[in-house]
């Protein structure tokens, strides 16, 4: 390691004498010391492992110490091993700027976990973050008081739309200048691909928060790049490299959250969800009842409900008796069995249709149609994060104003009916099944704001006079 004496000349070489003779042979610099991963070097060196870790770690706070950004490390002991009571007192939380909304959500978004708000394209994703990128630098209760750090994978950030918020909601309005959130306060950058996105919350981004103190780090989205780089139809090998990247991934961001106390938001995208092929696997009397399901089925019936329903005759297995060939026979008929009064069973209790209602935010009602969605990144993703925030929207349709004669009759979009609920979340409690208990929400120039309902039926009144 010839250039370790340059780029640190104050570094302590005598605790790792006994490595620098096989590092300088394979030509190792301290930007690999860095850069690479320690299997990855004592593949090439032949050196233990642990020794190689102390000498990374050790290199790594020097540099960090030389740039001035090392500081106090907090206490791993405890971390955040505190009980649910405890949790909300404790967080410092991010401000939507609506009393509903925060109220929905516990507070806001909280500070020292990895919050993900997911839903489909147009459903009001980008309009949360870039409110937080603006509450966040409010002070206590509002938000931290604290920079913000913005990352994307798609669309750069849009400076635009955040300045007409800032100019336009009414609570910045009466906010003195020196109170005011700042655009030049959020840092911006662009990740179009893995190998840029790693590199940057490895390296860049840990400097980046003890510098200047960011309180909160958005991913836009967390599954552009994945969705990009790993294909499904590659094999099974490339799901595993897949699920080894989320869960570094998830590390990476809990690690930050954790110690610099900052919240971390993702936004995610939402895939269709198809009725597996385990039930018609089961055989033609659940495949019957599966397809049954198509327009409308329960979902919350006991998974112990299958076993009230016995098979129509003897088991495969089994060798019929006499008794059994005349019971048959008596009962043959040329019309089809009828399906049971009680409805089909519910599928079993450790198939994955059966349980991701619980963390999709999909499909959670007792009857649900079709038209459900799942969370991308699938289930690896779910436990990496601590809370999920699933956004939701509805067309309406109505009469045109002005028809046109080959049109009479005919319906157009009117407007977006968007609702806002809690998946799950360690301060909170769910917003419950369904839309019913969700908050709906309308986005506005000034940003989002809950719908006022007796608003709205009047509205409807009016409409329907008219």
């Amino acid at each position: 390691m010839t250039d370790l004496s340059v780029v640190l000349p104050g570094f302590p070489v005598q605790r790792f004498a006994n490595l620098l003779p096989a590092l300088d042979k394979h030509l190792i610099t301290t930007t690999d010391l860095i850069t690479l991963d320690v299997p990855e070097l004592g593949k090439r060196t032949q050196l233990p492992l642990l020794d190689l870790k102390r000498l990374c770690n050790a290199v790594l706070a020097a540099l960090h110490a030389d740039l001035g950004v090392a500081g106090p490390q907090p206490d791993k002991s405890t971390g955040l091993r505190r009980k649910g009571s405890e949790i909300p007192a404790s967080l410092g939380f991010l401000s939507v700027l609506d009393t509903n909304l925060d109220s929905a959500l516990g507070g806001g978004i909280p500070a020292g976990y990895i919050t993900e708000i997911t839903g489909e394209s147009g459903a009001g994703k980008t309009q949360f973050l870039l409110t937080l990128l603006l509450t966040v630098q409010l002070p206590a209760p509002h938000g931290l008081g604290r920079p913000a750090l913005y990352i994307s994978t798609e669309a750069p950030l849009s400076t635009k739309r955040l300045s007409q918020i800032l100019n336009g909601h009414p609570f910045f309005k009466n906010l003195g200048p020196s109170e005011r959130p700042s655009l030049d306060n959020v840092i911006s950058a662009v990740t179009p691909d893995l190998e840029s996105q790693d590199h940057i919350l490895s390296f860049q981004v840990p400097v980046l928060v003890a510098r200047h103190n960011i309180g909160l780090i958005i991913l836009d989205s967390v599954a552009a790049n994945y969705r990009a780089e790993f294909e499904r139809g590659s094999g099974g090998s490339n799901l595993a490299t897949r699920g080894n990247d989320l869960i570094r991934l998830g590390r990476q961001l809990h690690d930050l959250a954790r110690e610099h106390n900052l919240a971390v938001v993702v936004a995610n995208q939402v895939a269709d969800r198809f009725t597996s092929a385990a039930a018609a696997a089961m055989g033609p009397r659940s495949s019957l009842m599966a397809s049954a399901q198509n327009n409308t089925r329960q979902s919350q019936d006991s998974p112990l409900a299958s076993r009230s329903y016995q098979p129509a005759g003897p088991l495969p297995t089994a060798e019929p008796t006499s008794s059994m060939a005349e019971a048959a026979m008596a009962v043959r008929s040329s019309m089809p069995e009828p399906m049971p009064e009680e409805g089909p069973p519910a599928p079993p209790a450790l198939l994955l249709d059966h349980q991701q209602r619980w963390f999709t935010g999909w499909g959670d009602e007792l009857y649900h149609v079709n038209g459900l969605k799942t969370p991308s990144l699938g289930l690896v993703w779910s436990t990496q994060i601590a809370s999920r925030i699933a956004l939701y929207k509805r067309p309406v349709y109505g009469r045109k104003q002005v028809v046109e004669d080959e049109e009479v009759g005919s319906a157009m979009l009117k407007m977006w009916r968007r609702w806002m609920k809690v998946v799950f979340a360690p301060h909170v409690a769910p917003s419950g099944p369904g839309l019913s208990t969700a908050v709906e929400f309308e986005i506005t120039m000034e940003g989002l704001r809950t719908v006022d309902k007796s608003k709205r039926k009047k509205k409807r009144a009016d409409d329907a006079e008219s």
